[in-house]
């Protein structure tokens, strides 16, 4: 696995898929800053039509919805019709995740913690969610809402070091220092 961090700003995102789960899949996109992330849902409960607003298409994706994607997850449809959508999206050049179908994933969702900017993930490459799920929680306890904060301060620390010419090994190493003096990690 390769692990990398999209910017939903520069990245075209969608849900496609009916149910529980497609509307966590899409609520968890918004959450991390993906205003722009459409879900498509040929079935919507309301509460998905409540949640996705005019970002909601009432039908699966067209050959020329998936031609404007850059990622797209598929979650609670028909096995056949994820097969079906996920080889189409993948001829359009769209990276597909068919939720809890590894075969049909060319990538894997992680298992995440955010704290403003701070974000932490864990993945097993799909073997073993349950136990990304077990560590995510015990990170939770380990990095609260408190680290949102510290990483602002750290970011002002950077940009002012910046204006005075800092190179990046002496700024990791005052972060370094100011990290162990605050024992933020203890």
């Amino acid at each position: 696995m390769i692990p990398i961090a999209l910017d939903p700003r520069l990245t075209s995102l969608a849900v496609a898929g009916n149910g529980t789960l497609a509307l966590r899949r899409y609520r968890a996109l918004r959450a991390a800053g993906a205003e722009g992330a459409l879900l498509f849902s040929d079935d919507p409960s309301a509460e998905a039509v409540e949640a996705a607003g005019a970002n909601l298409r009432l039908a699966l994706p067209d050959d020329a919805a998936l031609a404007a994607l850059h990622v797209l997850w598929i979650v609670d449809l028909p096995a056949e019709a994820a097969e079906a959508l996920a080889t189409r999206a993948r001829a359009a050049r769209v990276l597909v995740n068919v939720e809890d179908v590894p075969p049909f994933c060319d990538f894997h969702s992680v298992a995440e913690i955010r704290r403003g900017d701070l974000l932490l993930t864990i993945s097993t490459a799909g073997a073993a969610p349950g136990l990304a799920g077990v560590l995510r929680r015990d990170l939770e306890t380990r990095f609260g809402p408190e680290w949102a904060e510290r990483v602002a301060h750290v970011r002002a620390l950077r940009r002012a070091w910046q204006q005075e010419g800092v190179k990046m090994p002496e700024a990791a190493r005052r972060i370094a220092t100011l990290v162990e003096e605050e024992g933020w990690l203890a």
